[in-house]
């Protein structure tokens, strides 16, 4: 399967959380209500990186310049995590001068050569990801080289998604769903990808979903386990991502004592589901 006929780019942007329907699909009378707090720009996740490098990097010890050597050699000869490594390695300027080109090609090339890959194999985890750093792109653009491009970026989400179930994807297509960016808003479908995706661990994702859910703008309202996700997603987040904390402080304001000790419950007990789950992409870029 050729996902691209042409070159692709990757803008990260913000999303406003607004329109809100059931989770059956019919609208909700919160429809033109705005969802707890505000969303700020995506930035990478972090989760499960550590264990899929060492996966391969584990068994390419030596200095910079050898590793970058071998990882170019193995590469050439079609080897998928020493191009997903110098892909990976190029957007950070980890080891070797920051060059987004560089890192779009090495991705693009993945996709390109591996859109089928079988999904249980570890490949498959470089694959998914290489997408979603090329949806990423797309959104974001590469100055002087590639333009945005959303409805491409909602390509690169949706075969990951869909095919790969990458969590990460899932959580970009439904923010881009909420929005309408790339496509038509469909909340419908924008609470479908979220939920899988939190349901995955994919703290962004469940803060997304837990602030809907908290206020009944997308999902028949649940407070308790709205705020469950919350809590969550604001133990995953990083300190630069305020916008998860504002979502589970604005949340706090207006929860009950008994839905606050029923959502600490439900997430002391959802911790270790979700520690176990498969981790999705790893970063690349904080922007």
């Amino acid at each position: 399967m050729r996902i691209f006929r042409y070159y692709l780019p990757a803008v990260l942007f913000g999303f406003g959380l607004t329109t809100a329907y059931s989770f059956e699909g019919t609208k909700s009378s919160a429809d033109s209500a705005a969802a707890v707090g505000g969303v700020a720009p995506q930035g990478a996740l972090v989760s499960g990186c550590g264990n899929l490098r060492s996966a391969f990097l584990g068994r390419h010890a030596g200095g910079v310049e050898a590793t970058l050597k071998s990882l170019e050699e193995l590469a050439r000869n079609g080897d998928v995590g020493a191009a997903w490594e110098l892909g990976r390695k190029y957007a950070d300027g980890d080891g070797v001068k920051q060059n987004d080109q560089r890192a779009f090609q090495y991705f693009g090339g993945l996709a390109n050569s591996h859109a089928d890959e079988p999904t249980d194999t570890l490949e498959a985890r470089f694959v998914a990801n290489a997408f979603v750093e090329l949806g990423r792109y797309y959104l974001m653009g590469i100055p002087n080289y590639i333009k945005t491009d959303a409805v491409r970026a909602h390509e690169m989400f949706s075969h990951a998604a869909s095919y790969f179930g990458d969590p990460d994807a899932q959580y970009h297509l439904g923010r881009m769903y909420l929005d309408g960016q790339g496509v038509g808003k469909n909340t419908q479908q924008a609470v479908r990808w979220l939920f899988a995706a939190a349901n995955k661990g994919q703290y962004r994702a469940q803060a997304v979903f837990g602030a809907l859910l908290f206020k009944g703008q997308s999902v028949a309202r649940d407070a308790a386990r709205g705020l469950m996700y919350l809590i969550l997603a604001r133990d995953a987040a990083t300190p630069e991502e305020a916008w998860i904390t504002d979502l589970y402080d604005a949340a706090l304001k207006q929860a009950t004592t008994d839905e606050l000790e029923a959502a600490s419950t439900m997430a002391s007990r959802s911790r270790s589901r979700f520690a176990s789950r498969r981790p999705g992409l790893c970063a690349t870029r904080s922007h």
